[in-house]
């Protein structure tokens, strides 16, 4: 049965979510999610246990993961839907990947302290289930914890993001890269949360163009990370570009997430869901 209330972007423990894939699995039933997708980044250790989760629930479940790349001197990141989880060649991609996290972590901790804001890779790691990949987001946990800002949107904006004293320059994966180790695995290459990203309108069209030539397939036309009113944006490059549109909240957790998981607005009627290539899963 074609699904009512997809979600197909969310994050678990096993990367900077707040809930194993379990208890996600738990949350997404308790929601009416009835297909979900578990896109920890750069990392595919949660999804047997959540695929066990959820055939246990009765929940259709995608496997899934989003990989973080650098395009344009910027920060993007592409979806994978639908992967094989024992996929060589996505596997091996994604260690190389997750190998850059803890230098930048270190270097991020770094700057914070000279600043005076000392031990911060220390506090974030309290937050990482998986010291390889601790993040941005779980440095804002221990901040928020500390006192530095009251929420982790605060910490981003004043500490972690570009310009800011603990912002760290990264070189990601290539885009060609990321969606060659997603198509090898059998998946769906996605743009997440276009929103996002600062680009320009001429910046956007080159970022489409280039994903669509390499063979990527969707865009996050609705997600929990971007305003409502990029609805419509996104909407039209979908249709311009030919890509299937997908429905996300990008799920970290109660105290992580704008959007509950189930929780995002419908798709506009005059897109493709991504959904309609996933049947397998449904």
């Amino acid at each position: 049965m074609r699904p009512e209330n997809p979600d197909l972007h969310a994050h678990s423990t096993c990367s900077d979510g707040l809930l194993t894939p379990t208890e996600l699995v738990a949350r997404a039933v308790a929601n009416g999610v009835d297909l979900l997708a578990l896109t920890d980044h750069d990392e595919t250790g949660g999804l047997a246990e959540a695929q066990a989760a959820a055939d246990a629930a009765g929940l259709a479940f995608v496997p899934g993961v989003e990989v973080s790349v650098t395009w344009a001197q910027e920060t993007v990141h592409i979806v994978g839907l639908g992967i094989d989880p024992a996929n060589t060649t996505l596997l091996d991609g994604l260690a190389e990947v997750r190998s850059g996290r803890h230098a930048r972590a270190r270097r991020m901790s770094d700057a914070l302290a000279e600043i005076g804001i000392a031990n911060v890779l220390e506090g974030a790691l309290k937050y990482a289930a998986n010291p390889a990949l601790v993040s941005r987001a779980h440095f804002a946990r221990y901040l928020v914890e500390i006192g530095i800002a009251p929420h982790t949107d605060a910490v981003f904006k004043h500490y972690l993001t570009r310009g800011k004293p603990g912002f760290v320059e990264t070189q990601w994966a290539q885009l060609a890269d990321a969606i060659e180790w997603i198509l090898a695995a059998g998946g769906l290459p996605v743009v997440a949360h276009p929103g996002r990203y600062k680009f320009s309108d001429a910046q956007f069209d080159a970022l489409f163009a280039a994903f669509a030539e390499l063979g990527g397939v969707g865009v996050e036309v609705v997600s929990g990370s971007q305003a409502p009113s990029k609805t419509g944006k996104f909407a039209r490059y979908a249709r311009r570009f030919g890509l299937l549109a997908s429905r996300a909240s990008d799920f970290h957790g109660d105290r992580g997430t704008r959007v509950d998981l189930g929780g995002c607005a419908p798709l506009p009627p005059d897109v493709s869901p991504v959904w309609d290539r996933l049947t397998d899963y449904y």
